[in-house]
């Protein structure tokens, strides 16, 4: 419902029809891709209807979900972008980040992700399952599902972790390069108070990434290093890394960003009481 609200907000909103709330609007959209996969088998569990899932079900929830996930570290690599052109150039801030280049970037991420996960998909449909068929989590992700599988794992294995290392690996380091510059151009602004407003336009997405990547890193290792810890571990990490996210993001957004956080009160609040608390 928050990032819905913040899809409606920024599409509704003339003011909020730039480069960085069509990022925002990105980010929202790849966190629903992330969580929304799992709502049918977790709620099918919660609500003991059923805790099987169809094989092929399971293989496409796996997909979407590890897709969506790389496209959103991309998606945030995007976003350090923006802030690296808005502080480092902001004059030719509009002509270099167009509406046409933001859709490319957006498409590349996703194209990215899907294509970089084929392989695993492909081998993992004809693995045969002739150990448990139980999973450790009310959805399907790749690490559970190899771990279950009759035969030689090891290019999965091998490939999924070249993946992550890969894809997460060149992401956080465009978005710590990215900082990097921007540190340098802010701490060049003569002025306290505009080194801080330029610092403050930062700190959302800065909150977006620990929220991600460190969920993210904690489940890596604890289905890689920590297989033989209680299962309640690995639940609890793997639905911090599929849930939180995209609950805490558009709190941390409507909070922090004056736009949204306006949007916000003006589609929720009648305009009378609105005025008064602006």
């Amino acid at each position: 419902m928050g990032n819905c609200t913040i899809l409606h907000v920024v599409r509704t909103d003339p003011r909020l029809h730039e480069p960085m709330y069509y990022f925002l609007a990105m980010h929202s959209l790849t966190d629903m891709g992330m969580s929304l996969p799992t709502m049918i088998t977790l709620f099918r569990v919660l609500w003991s209807i059923s805790r099987e899932i169809q094989f092929n079900i399971c293989v496409a929830q796996m997909f979407f979900i590890h897709t969506f996930s790389f496209t959103e570290s991309s998606v945030l690599l995007a976003m350090a972008l923006d802030r690296y052109v808005a502080i480092c150039h902001p004059l030719r801030y509009a002509t270099i980040l167009t509406p046409k280049l933001i859709a490319k970037i957006g498409i590349t991420a996703l194209l990215r992700s899907a294509i970089a996960l084929i392989p695993l998909v492909s081998r993992l449909a004809f693995f045969p399952f002739c150990r448990s068929h139980i999973l450790s989590h009310s959805y399907c992700l790749h690490q559970d599902m190899i771990r279950l599988a009759c035969a030689d794992t090891k290019f999965n294995v091998i490939y999924g972790l070249v993946l992550i290392t890969v894809l997460w690996g060149m992401d956080s380091l465009g978005i710590f390069v990215s900082y990097i510059f921007i540190l340098h151009s802010v701490l060049r602004i003569a002025s306290r108070e505009g080194r801080l407003k330029a610092l403050n336009t930062c700190v959302s997405h800065i909150c977006a990434v620990l929220i991600l990547y460190v969920p993210m890193i904690g489940l890596s290792i604890v289905h890689r290093f920590a297989k033989q810890s209680s299962p309640f571990i690995h639940i609890f990490m793997a639905h911090i890394y599929l849930l939180v996210p995209p609950v805490l993001n558009p709190i941390i957004y409507s909070v922090k960003t004056k736009q949204i956080r306006q949007g916000v009160l003006h589609l929720l609040l009648p305009q009378k009481i609105h005025s008064i608390v602006m």
